[in-house]
């Protein structure tokens, strides 16, 4: 078997040499197994990439990747996910606060259980600050509502995948995706193993507050019209108790209850208005919506295996 291991690198140069040496441990020491190291370089400012190409000199098992510009971590894996050519591809962090010594556990479980597809990393203790952890539960509480992500399994970027899982990550064209909540799209067969984590040795998360919650912004806006949903719901119910108020009005009127000359015409305009007003921007909003989810570019399916070998309509 050969196991594809996707690293995002950010301005990480002094863990790089470590990483890899604690990889190429792990892989010829302790499972003996074929890997290839695809390291991407998501514009690094400092020596990173001068450290990839020695390493990838070094090791013609190390592949490398330079970003023209910065993407963002999501992006960077993704690219990185589309360039692999193994059976299996495990995905983690340049900071070594995924110990490679951990990645057993997740072949250890996807063997164990072969119907499972991704095997998800699962923190026995987060060393991550307050502010990544507090976003972390955020994007967590989101992921719950909108994608229907069961409670108990954890979304982490310390990943066991199986090759046709990255096939059908590879289709999906999204501006702002997120790893995590793609693999939630494309496949259920899902489970977390606990894994240590270990402190960041050197620097700093590059995962500032304001980053965080423009994350959990966009997340919200492309997967979920909860917002169009409630403004729609108090369109439909303005709308009917308008009518149900015109016919009181009217009623009232009849039975000369109401002299204000045009106060009647008044009401019922007021309350019509208001009510259709918001009942289409309700309409518009789930159509817009719906729009949305089409110009996704998910895949249409995800196809586990198959032992047929043409497509309709494709040579």
């Amino acid at each position: 078997m050969l196991y594809s291991v996707v690293v995002p690198v950010y301005n990480s140069a002094p863990t790089l040499d470590e990483l890899y040496n604690r990889i190429k441990a792990v892989f010829e020491i302790v499972i003996h197994e074929e890997f290839e190291l695809i390291l991407v370089d998501d514009f690094s400012h400092d020596t990173s990439f001068s450290v990839m190409q020695r390493l990838s000199d070094m090791d013609e098992r190390v592949k490398y990747i330079r970003l023209a510009k910065n993407h963002g971590q999501q992006k960077a894996v993704l690219c990185g996910i589309e360039h692999t050519r193994g059976d299996f591809i495990i995905t983690l962090d340049d900071d070594l606060q995924h110990p490679p010594e951990e990645i057993p556990k997740l072949i250890a479980e996807m063997e164990e259980n072969p119907d499972i597809d991704v095997v998800i990393g699962r923190y026995d203790s987060k060393k991550h600050n307050i502010v990544r952890r507090f976003g972390t539960k955020l994007l967590d509480s989101l992921s719950r509502q909108t994608l229907g992500k069961n409670k108990d399994l954890k979304l982490t970027s310390f990943r066991l995948m199986k090759a046709f899982v990255a096939e059908n990550l590879s289709e999906v064209n999204l501006y702002s995706p997120t790893v995590g909540h793609c693999l939630l799209a494309v496949d259920e067969s899902i489970v977390n193993v606990t894994t240590h984590h270990d402190v960041r040795k050197v620097g700093k998360s590059g995962y500032s507050f304001s980053g965080l919650i423009r994350n959990f912004m966009t997340l919200f806006y492309t997967n979920t019209d909860l917002p169009l949903q409630i403004v729609g719901t108090i369109g439909t119910i303005s709308f009917i108790v308008s009518i149900l108020l015109t016919f009181f009005y009217l009623f009232r009127y009849m039975i000369g209850d109401i002299r204000v000359s045009g106060w009647m015409t008044l009401v019922i305009l007021v309350l019509l208005m208001n009510g259709l007003s918001l009942l289409s921007v309700g309409i518009i909003g789930r159509y817009l919506m719906l729009n949305i989810q089409e110009t996704k570019r998910l895949p249409k399916y995800s196809i586990k295996e198959k032992n047929t070998d043409r497509i309709r309509g494709k040579k």
